[in-house]
């Protein structure tokens, strides 16, 4: 029941041919390095012998020996049966003179006793299959099974193969083959399988056909293929091929699988390509070779090119193959199995070697009995999958045959390199055509793709070979002219030739006037002929190279660009449905309406409906001084710039300890306010000649000059982007497209707003159809051509002319005075094509070439030459001026900020400069030095200054009631009696002979206490108060005597009570009695007397 239940399994496999090999769970890894011997591969570091070294459940110890097997499926033959026999005994008798083989044989029982030999039919059933597999190889134990066959059927037996290789991949048993039918084999299921494939694959046979097509230079071709197995595999070969030749280019044009000749092959008659491959059986290419005989495809032009399965053995050909065909071929013959057994042999021998040598670097014998059964359920060999890889890695050289190829393998186990013979069927002496060997084809590393050809009979027993592209043809082409696609010149009055660049000729005559009419005087004459040249033309000689065709060029003769008019088409259309024309060469536009009648290529220019006005003469605008900026950026300017410099300068100063210093009246000399520096920053901006007031504190004078930097900026900009902007204007009529309203309802504009087209054009068309309002208003204006449209657009006959995008683009890039102006965004975005008639032959071939011209620029260049005009009015509009955005001057603005926030920390030092380091300075007695550098900074570190600050303090304050009042007016009253009594004592002092010393070159003033102290000047003068010419003696007087030094109208003894005086930025200082010094020589102490009306005072100098 168990083997009944394998069985079952089996069969189940083999019926479906989907189940994966279970063996593809196992990883197969590749050598990473191959020496010289074949047998050599990636092995693992030599382990060093212990005594404790255990056996693998598979393995034996050194000295033992195992049994070992091999299965060998041979083609099915009585005769034949002991050549096989004697070259399997030749291959192990050969294997064990091998000294290196030797040594791997010496740890098996390996004899031809061991081989288990099976014939089969080349289209066995599986019973058959399963047979041989369950009760002949699976028994004995195999370790690899070698299946040979020269079978070229492509029948049943490709369905053999598959199941039998199928089978061995599901037991995990290599498989050393050698089929001819191999190309059958699909390869995803071949990729899947322990296989190695001795002989060459369908890709092999793909790259020799195209290494043909590279020697010739034959870029296209088609595949013709029937339904054969591994047809698909075919194709595909051939394109991955295609991709892995950038250098080589070559183009699929057709691909054909055939199933009714006579149906299938038409595709072909149609086709550019003439350089055919076909993949086949041999009957099946001789029903496909007698269909194309009737259809044309087996002429002088057509080559074809076949594989392995349409000329199989035989050397003769059926009748229907055409003489000149080629192909690729591979001997299958007796002699070649007999050799293909003896490298399978070789192949099993040097692969077990690399195996034993692998194992025995770990003391372990490799055990290759697979013990499988169909009796039991482990129906895979472990150990399959590990022999498999030392299978594939193997490389061996003939000694004798230098010329072949190694026998290596690749990934999926097919063979590396090979060598193909090229067949030519020609006829032999008896004139019969039989397939000859003329060349060989190698491939791999060594001779990649190399091919040798001599005497090669071309189709028709021709001896040159065919182009390999279609032949001449002619066509009959109509067009209508419109520069730049087409512009019609006359030709030379007497030789009729047209110059290098008026391009060639084209009819203009009708078929009527050309009969009877000498067609070299017409040529001459511009009535019949005239010299054709632009896009069009240029694009049209390079077809007609390219292709290879001539043609006739005529203008249609109703001279309409085409329209239905009473149920027919006229003008282009009706050249082609008419049958007068075979193809349309112009600016004719795709639209929908032609599409229906006529074939386009892909466009070679896109294109639209646009709109052309003219430019006129304006004036300058009211408010040009306004647009250097945007409105974003004047209210930025006007309400933000100017408040915040404004806010920050007044800020700053009533900050500032030598400003306001944070007080809510300033003094009366101080001059400065909100109003005031609103004042200063508009004067400030516009570069004003007008009185300002500046402010004191350096905070804020170092605010104004940044306001100042931000202002010279702001003015150099608008200075230099006013001029293009106080200049004449040119205006025109700036519409949007074909729904601006003034096209919409021209009416509604005095006077009414004029545009048109020309009839029967596309433009036409579509107006009528989408704008039929629009389409009759305009009829009463519509030109005969672009070209008078546009004259009457210029002399303002019409307010604009719609038209093709790509001609007005033209027209205007042609205008003299550049007056012309395409504006508004195209409508009915569509493009230009070549025409041809429904289902045209020749449309296929014109689109490839067009996408090439494409692809190399060849378009692009061609436009640029003819569309490039002088005047360029889309770039004059790109380059005019335009109000300058805020991003583009925002570093003025970020200036002012940065300006700011720097005035913020100059306003921080300068308080602690007041506050901290003022009187630490000022004692150094070298505050009035500073008065170079800064008036203001000389006199807060001197005395007189601080004197002048304390009476402008005492001399602006104001009292908030009476009794303050009171004694400020009482302290200046005893203020003013005392400089009196100074003056007095002054004057006695001169009459006593003790006259004071004065300064040089001047005479110490006598101070008027009436006369209030000039306010206007910052320097020190000499009638400042309280500072009498005693202090400005060059020399100090010293009193002898304590009491002389009392100066006063009565001596009083009595104590008296020093009154002290703090100075702004020094520390207090008071004075003593008697002798009692001060710590400055400038200090003035003034001593009262406890008379409150008489006050005495001391000078200590």
């Amino acid at each position: 029941m168990r083997r009944a239940a394998v069985v079952v399994c089996l069969v189940s496999v083999v019926a479906t041919l989907t189940l994966a090999p279970p063996g593809s769970q196992y990883p197969r890894k590749q050598a990473k390095q191959r020496h010289p011997q074949p047998w050599q591969r990636s092995q693992h570091p030599t382990r060093k012998s212990s005594p404790q070294l255990t056996t693998p459940r598979d393995g034996l110890k050194p000295g033992d020996k195992k049994n070992l097997s091999i299965g060998v499926v041979l083609p099915h033959s009585t005769f034949q049966r002991r050549r096989y026999e004697k070259a399997i005994k030749e291959a192990l008798f050969n294997m064990q003179r091998d000294p290196i083989l030797h040594e791997t044989f010496r740890h098996y029982h390996f004899t031809y006793d061991e081989v288990v030999l099976s014939t089969m039919h080349h289209s066995s059933s599986p019973t058959k299959i399963l047979e041989t597999l369950c009760d002949s190889f699976l028994p004995s134990n195999v370790s690899a099974i070698l299946y040979l066959f020269n079978s070229e059927t492509y029948g049943r037996s490709t369905a053999s193969v598959q199941y039998f290789f199928q089978l061995a991949g599901y037991l995990g048993i290599p498989v050393i083959a050698w089929n001819a039918d191999n190309s059958g084999l699909e390869r995803d299921r071949r990729t899947s399988s322990p296989q190695l494939q001795l002989a060459p694959s369908i890709e092999h046979q793909a790259a020799a056909m195209l290494s043909i097509l590279q020697r010739y230079s034959w870029p296209k071709f088609a595949v013709v293929t029937s339904l054969i197995a591994g047809h698909n595999d075919f194709i595909q070969a051939l394109r991955d091929l295609i991709l892995e030749l950038p250098a080589k280019r070559f183009t699929i044009t057709n691909t054909v699988r055939v199933s009714d000749p006579e149906i299938d092959l038409r595709e072909l008659v149609s086709s550019e390509a003439r350089i055919l491959f076909l993949y086949s059986t041999r009957q099946e290419a001789a029903a496909i070779m007698s269909s194309a005989q009737r259809l044309g495809l087996n002429g002088t032009n057509y080559l074809w090119i076949v594989t392995q399965s349409v000329i199989q053995s035989n050397a003769d050909a059926p009748g229907e193959f055409p003489v000149g065909m080629l192909g690729v071929h591979f001997k299958t013959t007796e002699e070649a199995l007999i050799e293909e057994i003896k490298n399978a042999m070789l192949v099993f021998g040097w692969g077990l070697h690399g195996h034993v040598k692998d194992e025995m670097s770990r003391n372990v014998v490799p055990s290759l009995a697979p013990a499988l059964s169909c009796d039991t359920g482990d129906a895979r060999w472990r150990g399959g999958d590990k022999f498999y890889r030392f299978l594939k890695n193997v490389s061996l050289q003939a000694d004798n045959k230098p010329a072949t190829p190694k026998l290596e393998f690749n990934n999926d186990g097919t063979r590396r390199a090979v060598a193909l013979r090229i067949m030519n069927l020609r006829p032999d002496v008896s004139r019969k055509l039989t397939w000859e060997e003329i060349g060989v084809w190698r491939s791999g590393k060594e001779q990649a793709g190399s091919l040798e050809v001599k005497d090669i009979v071309w189709p028709g027993y021709s001896h040159v070979p065919p182009n390999g592209i279609p032949e001449k043809f002619h066509l009959k082409i109509t067009f209508m002219e419109e520069p730049p696609f087409i512009n019609m010149d006359p030709p030379n009055p007497e030789t009729g030739m047209c110059t290098a660049n008026k391009g060639v000729h084209c009819r203009i005559a009708s078929d009527e006037m050309m009969q009877e009419v000498n067609v070299s005087w017409a040529m001459r004459n511009s009535s019949y002929f005239r010299c054709c040249s632009g896009f069009c033309i240029d694009l049209l000689v390079k077809f007609s190279q390219d292709l290879g065709f001539s043609y006739d060029f005529f203008r249609v003769e109703d001279g309409f660009w085409g329209a239905i008019v009473n149920g027919k088409w006229t003008g282009l259309p009706g050249a082609i449905i008419n049958g007068k024309a075979d193809m349309i060469m112009t600016s004719i536009k795709i639209n929908s309406e032609r599409e229906e009648v006529l074939d386009f290529t892909v466009p070679f220019l896109d294109t639209g409906i646009a709109i052309v006005v003219a430019k006129r003469t304006g004036i300058i605008s009211p408010t040009a001084f306004l647009e250097p900026f945007d409105t974003a950026s004047w209210m930025l300017v006007a309400l933000v710039a100017i408040q915040v410099a404004a806010v920050s300068i007044f800020l700053f100063e009533w900050l500032s300890p030598s400003g306001y210093n944070m007080k809510l009246q300033p003094t009366a000399s101080h001059r400065f306010s909100l109003c005031r520096t609103l004042w200063m920053v508009w004067a400030i901006l516009f570069q004003a000649a007008v009185n300002v007031d500046c402010p004191r504190g350096y905070t804020a004078r170092f605010m104004g000059n940044v306001w100042a930097m931000f202002a010279l900026i702001f003015l150099a900009i608008y200075t230099a982007n006013l001029a293009a902007f106080m200049i004449t204007r040119e205006e025109f009529y700036d519409l949007s497209g074909i729904e601006d309203k003034r096209l919409q309802n021209p009416t509604s504009m005095k006077p009414p707003f004029k545009f048109a087209t020309t009839l029967h054009g596309n433009t036409d068309v579509l107006m009528k159809k989408s704008f039929p309002v629009m389409h009759a208003y305009m009829r009463q204006f519509n030109q005969t051509s672009p070209v008078e449209g546009v004259r009457a657009v210029k002399k303002g006959n019409l307010d604009a002319f719609l038209y093709d995008a790509t001609v007005m683009e033209y027209l205007v890039g042609q205008d003299d005075e550049c007056r012309l102006l395409t504006v508004g965004s195209w409508y009915a975005l569509t493009g230009y094509g070549v025409a041809f008639a429904r289902k045209s032959k020749y449309l296929e071939m014109f689109n490839e070439l067009i996408m090439k011209y494409r692809e190399n620029g060849d378009l692009e260049r061609i436009a640029r030459f003819w569309f490039t005009g002088a005047c360029r009015p889309n770039k004059q509009q790109k380059s005019s001026s335009k109000p300058l955005a805020l991003e583009q001057f925002m570093s003025t603005f970020l200036l002012l900020g940065c300006g700011i926030l720097l005035a913020l920390l100059l306003l921080g030092f300068e308080h602690i400069y007041f506050k901290y380091f003022r009187q630490y300075v000022a004692k150094s007695e070298k505050g009035s030095c500073c008065s170079l550098l800064s008036m203001s900074m000389g006199k807060s570190l001197s005395l007189r200054g601080a004197v002048q600050e304390a009476q402008d303090v005492l001399r602006t304050h104001r009292c908030q009631d009476p009794l303050c009042d009171t004694h400020l007016w009482r302290v200046k009253h005893e203020l003013d009696m005392a400089r009196l009594r100074i003056h007095h004592l002054e004057r006695q002092m001169v009459t006593h002979g003790l006259r004071p010393a004065a300064k040089e070159g001047s005479t110490p003033a006598t101070p008027d206490p009436s006369k209030p102290r000039e306010e206007t000047r910052n320097h020190v003068i000499a009638n400042e108060p309280i500072r009498g010419p005693l202090l400005a003696a060059r020399t100090p007087t010293i009193c002898e005597a304590p009491p002389s030094c009392l100066c006063g109208e009565d001596d009083l003894q009595s104590s008296y009570s020093f009154l002290e005086w703090q100075h702004e930025t020094s520390e207090t200082r008071s004075g003593g009695v008697g002798n009692r010094s001060l710590r400055s020589t400038q200090d003035l102490v003034a001593w009262p007397t406890t008379t409150p009306k008489v006050k005495y005072y001391r000078l200590k100098v």
